[in-house]
């Protein structure tokens, strides 16, 4: 992760914060408080610390990771030079703002969800932005939910271009079996009834139902427990959900629910920076 701090930190700079040069005295020591605007979960504490004291100022910290914050609250206090603080202003605050959007949506999604079933997983997708993906999953987890891959070499997810490439679910899993570590789960993609059953029958750990709507999903599970197929597997839907009919899913019998909007639509939690001028 450092790498990717010092790069995110690199990309704002530039060749130097021209303006806080010509206008803020290179010795002059303030302290800044990092405010939240509205209500949420935080998430990116800890990064955002490491980005301050990387550059010498000191943190306290006032809202740890996964801490419920309400407008007004102070999350972080940062001192030392003033001219460190405002060129590091704006990149602390997008990654406090967006990993604690992404966490305040995951965390109220994972307790609508419970709602219906205790045991039912929130998850993400690989839909991240890149260069970010790491602290978008993080947020995730901060929020309650469960990051899904963090990377292509976490497990065989077998999808719709692989199968089509291949011929078949069947062959599909027939090779991955063969092939991969026995040490990778296996989970594959189906846009229908009968391929779920020919992957939970062909030794698929999760199957996952692409684009089905909540009736779609109930069907399939219905068939697979007909052929008793169902406890072989964990069962993941996605596509086309939404927090509107979240409820639906989730009412449906499925173990996963995986939502690429958690990290592709997030809206940003309202963060913001105030410096303080010592009398």
């Amino acid at each position: 992760m450092d790498s990717i701090i010092e790069y995110i930190i690199e990309e704002d700079l530039g060749f130097g914060d021209i303006t806080t040069e010509l206008l803020v005295p290179e010795n002059m020591i303030v302290t800044a408080k990092i405010l939240a605007k509205e209500q949420g979960i935080v998430a990116g504490v800890k990064v955002v610390k490491k980005v301050f004291e990387d550059m010498m100022l000191s943190v306290k910290v006032f809202k740890e990771d996964e801490s419920k914050i309400a407008k007004g609250d102070t999350i972080l206090e940062v001192r030392g030079s003033a001219r460190n603080i405002l060129t590091l202003e704006r990149t602390s605050l997008n990654i406090l703002m967006r990993m604690s959007g992404i966490a305040t949506t995951t965390y109220n999604i994972q307790n609508q969800v419970k709602t219906i079933n205790e045991n039912i997983r929130v998850a993400g997708t690989r839909k991240t932005t890149p260069g970010f993906s790491k602290f978008d999953k993080l947020a995730i987890s901060i929020g309650s939910g469960d990051p899904h891959r963090f990377a292509l070499d976490d497990m065989i997810l077998i999808k719709d271009n692989h199968i089509a490439i291949v011929g078949s679910v069947k062959k599909a899993l027939e090779i991955a079996k063969k092939k991969a570590s026995f040490t990778k789960k296996i989970e594959i993609e189906v846009e229908n009834s009968k391929d779920a059953a020919i992957a939970a029958k062909n030794g698929a750990d999760i199957v996952m139902l692409d684009n089905m709507d909540p009736n779609q999903v109930k069907e399939t599970l219905a068939i697979l427990s007909d052929f008793g197929l169902r406890e072989n597997v964990l069962i993941e839907v996605s596509g086309g959900i939404t927090q509107e009919n979240i409820l639906e899913y989730a009412k449906s019998g499925v173990d996963i629910i995986s939502l690429g909007f958690l990290t592709h639509s997030i809206k940003s939690l309202d963060i913001n920076l105030n410096i303080i001028i010592d009398s």
